[in-house]
């Protein structure tokens, strides 16, 4: 599951100058990329001369991108490291008041109607020459909420879970001089898959539509950044999977993502994901392609313009699981019902005030037969699959109200709107409304999702004083947020 954004967050490519020129930050989308070697001539001295080789994508201003830093310079930089800092502090309100407090189906909320510290990371970029080494610390509430979705971990020995879960990004690697720049890496990296980025600060809404929430934030395995030019990065990835730390079967995950600036203005990707992800079903095999286009549609010339900018995002997936009992988009007799993906959301953005004021508003819609990408409610989601819609309950705690399995529909639908004020590039207060609807029970209700008082430690079930108490879940809800983001 996911989420650890392509739509891909942030990937780093860090280099150091064959000069020993320290290097300027180029954003890349989703990723950051440290500008590739200067070339300086042999008699650059006497002729006062250098041969430049083109940086990818500096050629343009990409801090207007939905998941892309918005940074214009980094503040913690020096020769050798550049340090990184975010804190992700939220307040949010359900219309819907679950009693235990617990946010269901977000990756970005674990706590309703309490100040939450989502995200507190600490760490940054090395480089030496051509050496590249990165890592970031994740502490926070997702630091549980986005490793819990992977299942991975509970194949061997050693617990993965405990291993990773406080890091958001540890990889290493090489820089070669070949065409505009290879980056070879390997370790943890960031997901690009969903446009949305991993950290907050670098999206245009809080609460991703359920095309990114449900697809992966980061991946463990190798990737190869391949610069074509300055407009163009091809990067291949070998991975252990959909977002897990471990490996499902014995076969691993391929991908890799295309991205393509042509004009200051434009954006296109897309990435591609092919494995195997079910636990004991090696011959079920997932396909994935996301593909998102940004365009700034508008820019002022006049600085003292009250309007600044506007821009808008569009982002289709589409995707399916072959084999094992399930047969991708359409239901068959003899091999199963269809299991597949499909989803779409789009954002607009407009920024006034010379960039300290920002609005955005859209949604999206998502069709998950099968439910194997929809992120499970806390709680609520049985162990054992339902099979041709007939729900096996849950051992002791009464019957299961998000039963998971083949032959399962999910229908969802969000939108919602976010203001945003940007004292500067490094702090955003950010107020959102985000409204949610799921054609099954999903969201948590008045009763909550953890026992008939909210309490972890309050028995229920067979022989309790509870026995048929179950997790409360409702249709829809309605989220009011306020968060504190701050990236150095």
């Amino acid at each position: 599951m996911k989420k650890f954004s392509l739509v891909a967050i942030l990937s780093l490519s860090l280099s150091y100058a064959w000069s020993q020129d320290h290097s300027t930050l180029a954003s890349t989308g989703n990723s950051q990329v440290k500008s590739l070697p200067v070339l300086k001539s042999d008699t650059s001295a006497k002729k006062d001369t250098v041969a430049v080789k083109k940086e990818p994508f500096a050629f343009g201003d990409f801090t207007w991108l939905n998941g892309n830093d918005r940074r214009h310079s980094d503040l913690l930089d020096s020769k050798y490291f550049t340090g990184r800092v975010l804190l992700d502090i939220n307040y949010d309100a359900s219309n819907n008041n679950p009693i235990d407090h617990t946010v269901v189906g977000s990756t970005a909320l674990a706590r309703d109607h309490e100040f939450e510290i989502s995200t507190a990371a600490f760490g940054g970029d090395f480089h030496y020459d051509n050496i590249r080494a990165t890592i970031l610390t994740q502490f926070g509430t997702r630091a549980t909420v986005v490793p819990r979705n992977d299942l991975s971990v509970l194949r061997g020995q050693y617990d993965l879970t405990t291993a990773y879960r406080y890091l958001s990004e540890a990889n290493a690697g090489y820089h070669f001089d070949v065409l505009n720049g290879i980056n070879v890496d390997a370790g943890i990296f960031m997901s690009y898959i969903g446009l949305f980025s991993y950290y907050n600060a670098e999206n245009w809404a809080y609460q991703p539509s359920f095309t990114s929430d449900n697809t992966p934030w980061f991946f463990t395995g190798l990737r190869i950044q391949i610069f074509v030019s300055d407009k163009l990065k091809i990067e291949p990835w070998l991975i252990n999977g959909w977002q897990s730390y471990g490996m499902f079967n014995s076969q691993p995950g391929i991908g890799g993502q295309i991205l393509w600036r042509p004009y200051e203005w434009l954006e296109a990707l897309t990435n591609t994901y092919y494995g195997a992800d079910t636990q004991d079903d090696p011959g079920r095999k997932r396909f994935h392609s996301d593909n998102s286009v940004e365009v700034r549609y508008y820019k002022s010339k006049d600085k003292n313009a009250f309007i600044n900018s506007m821009a808008f995002s569009v982002t289709g997936d589409i995707g399916f699981e072959k084999g094992d009992g399930v047969n991708g988009f359409t239901a068959s007799p003899i091999y199963g019902p269809a299991q597949y993906f499909a989803s779409g959301m789009a954002y607009n953005r407009v920024v006034f005030d010379k960039g300290h004021l920002g609005w955005t508003f859209g949604g999206g819609v998502i069709n998950n037969p099968g439910r194997y990408l929809v992120l499970a409610p806390t709680g609520a989601a049985s162990p054992i699959p339902a099979v041709n819609n007939i729900t096996t309950p849950t051992t002791g705690i009464g019957s299961d109200p998000f039963p998971e399995g083949p032959g399962l529909q999910f229908h969802g639908y969000d939108y919602s709107t976010t203001f945003d004020i940007m004292p500067n590039d490094y702090l955003t207060f950010r107020l959102e409304v985000v409204h949610r609807h799921a054609s099954v029970p999903y969201f948590a209700g008045p009763g909550g999702v953890t026992s008939p008082d909210g309490y972890s430690d309050t028995p229920y079930g067979p022989g309790t004083a509870y026995p048929n108490w179950k997790p409360d879940l409702v249709n829809s809800e309605t989220r009011f947020i306020a968060a504190l983001l701050v990236r150095f």
